[in-house]
């Protein structure tokens, strides 16, 4: 096999291998992978330092999710009401980070948001719609 010289980082392999790594990157490393010796290798002496218990700080933030956001938080994003530091912060680890527990948040309760807005639309159509029909009779 050719050895390629590496653009992954020790914290994007580690990543990869705790499977949070957004999976654009993920893709990358599994193609590379097929090509580069020296980067199985490296995947390889990082699974054996965590087999033997030793771990970084990253990679301990990482599988305790140390940083997502509570859901708390994430809905105060999402109405736009958190102060401007805490607010860059959820958009770095979004964009800059691409955490996928942070962005499976976002996602979810921007979902349940729309899914909610969509009901009180339908209630308040439905509640007019019978609503018009009692006034009518209380004219007559």
């Amino acid at each position: 096999m050719k050895l390629v010289s590496s653009p992954f980082t020790d914290a994007e392999l580690e990543a990869y291998l705790d499977e949070s790594l957004d999976s654009t990157r993920a893709t990358e490393i599994e193609e590379a992978i097929k090509g580069d010796e020296n980067l199985l290798q490296r995947l390889s002496v990082i699974n054996s330092r965590r087999d033997a218990g030793v771990h970084t700080l990253g990679e301990i933030w990482r599988r305790n999710q140390i940083g997502v956001p509570t859901a708390e938080v994430m809905g105060n994003y999402l109405l736009g009401v958190l102060e401007d530091e805490q607010a860059d912060y959820i958009k770095f680890r979004m964009e800059e980070l691409k955490c996928p527990f942070t962005v499976a948040l976002y996602d979810d309760l921007l979902a349940r948001k729309n899914e909610s807005a969509e009901l009180s639309a339908s209630r308040r159509e439905k509640f007019y719609k019978t609503s018009a029909g009692f006034l009518k009779k209380l004219d007559d």
